[in-house]
């Protein structure tokens, strides 16, 4: 039997989870921390990733110990520490504060189908990652990714495309990522063997 199906996602020990939302064939890595997010079918985390308040697409590969949507303090206010808005962990007559909270929720990630994110790399709220790009390990990513672009550093710039801007949009416009699972399954050996280009001949993208 496969180790992965379409009805419930695969979450190894020791993982938090938080108001979120999995698809189809999805999988979470041991110790992972995931709140108010979404997994698109077929995306998982590695080992140790913290993802929050991001909205992941199909496909994803999201590597070990990779911060996804890191939580903000409030650099405005005369102090950054939690008695701001965690304010009842301090004192009996506080509340916490709904709307830092909410603001915080608001700030979402977005990470788009076919993505690779490597080992370590941090990913800030409201960057957007574009379909089939790759976010290099230890790379801190600050700005949109265009899709299938190749970046890295700290923080991250453009490396080089993964393929040419016609083959990147010949590839979307295909968007196999939306194909059902018994079409993928007949696809696989083409998926293996095939170019890029040989594939969007045979496919039609």
């Amino acid at each position: 039997m496969p180790k992965l199906n379409a009805d419930t996602p695969f979450i190894h020990p020791e993982c938090e989870i938080t108001e979120s939302q999995f698809g189809a064939y999805t999988e979470v890595g041991q110790g992972s921390r995931v709140a108010y997010s979404e997994f698109g079918d077929y995306s998982y985390c590695d080992r140790y990733a913290d993802v929050a308040n991001t909205t992941i697409g199909k496909f994803a590969n999201i590597a070990s110990f990779t911060r996804i949507g890191p939580t903000d303090h409030p650099m405005h206010r005369a102090s950054l520490h939690h008695f701001l808005y965690r304010s009842a962990d301090y004192w009996d007559d506080a509340e916490h504060d709904p709307d830092f909270f909410a603001h915080r929720k608001s700030r979402r990630a977005v990470i788009g189908h076919d993505t690779w994110i490597g080992h370590g790399a941090v990913i800030r709220p409201e960057v957007s990652i574009g379909h089939g790009a790759v976010v290099a390990a230890g790379a801190v990513v600050t700005k949109d990714v265009a899709p299938y672009m190749i970046v890295a550093g700290v923080p991250a710039t453009p490396l080089r495309e993964r393929f040419s801007a016609p083959v990147a949009e010949r590839i979307m416009a295909l968007a196999w990522w939306d194909w059902p699972h018994d079409a993928l399954r007949a696809a696989l050996t083409d998926f293996r063997s095939l170019p890029i280009e040989a594939f969007l001949e045979k496919y039609g993208g």
